[in-house]
């Protein structure tokens, strides 16, 4: 067993540690327990945002992930009832640097340890992030066991054995246990100051989404510039879907490793193709797509996770700051004849869009959207509505 690092006691005052992150390598990390008390298992990553955090935790496409915070203050504006991304938080736990403090915002509803506990979800507070964060994008993400033991007892071999045998996101089909179980209408519209979310009264086009994952502020997104969506979900088939007389098709995100969740999405998405429909997808949605044409995805070493990505549009030449979170990603020597890489991060030079020609189909693998994030990018979904119009 390696005793890596201890916490830092908190203000300067000695404090028993109440929980612990344990890596499968047997490396231990003591902190304070948030949250609720017990243990979660799941690959441990970091995000760089510096805002966001209830839209970071209750994003679909953190399922089987624990969430190391680069940023310090998490908590600190507490949590309301608008800032998220699904009803359910999908990630596994998080991991914080500094204490939670009395939250200080006009917007507060409910403490960030009180959200956490009615959600069970676990969490630990003193931990040094830095060094967990450059572990991680030295070594890549291993699997964590967090426990949260309100009492300071730990069993540190159980807790190592749990995270080296949890089998770890590649070959997991997670969509399936994020996505909606039964057809659905959206029309909520994107929050604005003083008026909260508004409602969509004379829509122009009809979207049908595959709910891989859906974040809400994308169904957001598509309902303010004039979308009826009708979410179906990830299993849906082409007659499920094209029985509802789309104008367009929007392929969602969600998490897991595409090939698994493309085992029973592809072939559908394929038909989808072939119906000469407008198609749009992000994040998951674009990966599926890109296997559907014949593409191949893999792991990445550590993913990208944050607010801050510069991704460029090879058409225009233009930068745009990206919010992204995969961890999968398509190789762009793999595109076949006919399909187009658009988009490229500047941090790596990985695929982040394509297009495909003559036909009305593209796709992009950051978030648009944005929430938490910059809205450089939300011209895309104008983009897929000026698809259905006939005008792109």
């Amino acid at each position: 067993m390696t005793f890596d690092k201890d916490t830092a006691p908190a203000q300067g005052e000695a404090r028993r540690a109440t929980a612990a992150l344990v890596l499968a390598d047997g490396t231990v990390f003591r902190g304070h327990g948030i949250g609720a008390a017990g243990t979660a298992v799941g690959e441990v990553c970091f995000n760089t945002s510096m805002t966001g955090y209830q839209e970071i935790l209750t994003d679909p496409s953190y399922e089987g992930q624990l969430i190391t915070f680069t940023f310090p203050h998490i908590g600190n504006v507490g949590t309301n009832d608008e800032d998220i991304e699904s009803t359910t938080p999908a990630a596994r736990g998080l991991i914080l640097r500094a204490e939670v403090t009395e939250p200080s915002n006009w917007r507060n509803a409910r403490h960030l340890d009180r959200w956490l506990k009615i959600r069970n979800l676990v969490g630990v507070s003193g931990i040094d992030c830095r060094y967990l964060t450059r572990r991680i994008r030295d070594g890549g993400a291993p699997n964590g066991a967090l426990c949260h033991s309100p009492d300071g007892q730990f069993d540190f071999e159980d807790l190592r054995r749990q995270a080296a045998e949890w089998p770890g996101l590649e070959g997991m089909d997670l969509a399936k246990n994020v996505s909606c179980t039964q057809t659905y209408q959206w029309t909520e519209t994107l929050w604005h100051l003083g008026e909260g979310y508004g409602q969509l009264a004379e829509p122009r086009h009809h979207v049908v989404a595959m709910d891989f994952g859906a974040k809400r502020n994308i169904l957001r997104s598509l309902a303010s510039t004039g979308c009826k969506v009708t979410v179906v979900p990830a299993t849906a088939s082409v007659e499920d879907i094209m029985r509802h007389q789309p104008d367009g098709i929007f392929l969602s995100n969600g998490p897991g490793d595409p090939a698994a969740t493309g085992a029973y999405a592809v072939p559908t998405i394929r038909g989808l193709v072939e119906s000469g429909k407008p198609l749009f997808g992000i994040c998951l949605g674009h990966q599926l797509l890109s296997l559907a044409l014949g593409a191949r995805t893999e792991k990445m070493h550590q993913g990208h996770r944050g607010a801050n990505h510069p991704v460029k549009d090879l058409e225009t030449g233009k930068v745009e700051i990206t919010s992204q979170n995969h961890g999968f990603v398509v190789l762009p020597d793999s595109l076949p004849t006919g399909v187009t890489a658009t988009h490229v991060s500047l941090f790596d030079n990985s695929l982040e869009g394509l297009k495909v020609e003559g036909k009305p189909i593209f796709s992009v693998q950051y978030h648009p959207e944005a929430s938490p994030g910059p809205q450089d990018s939300a011209y895309l979904f104008e983009r897929f509505v000026a698809l259905m119009d006939g005008k792109a």
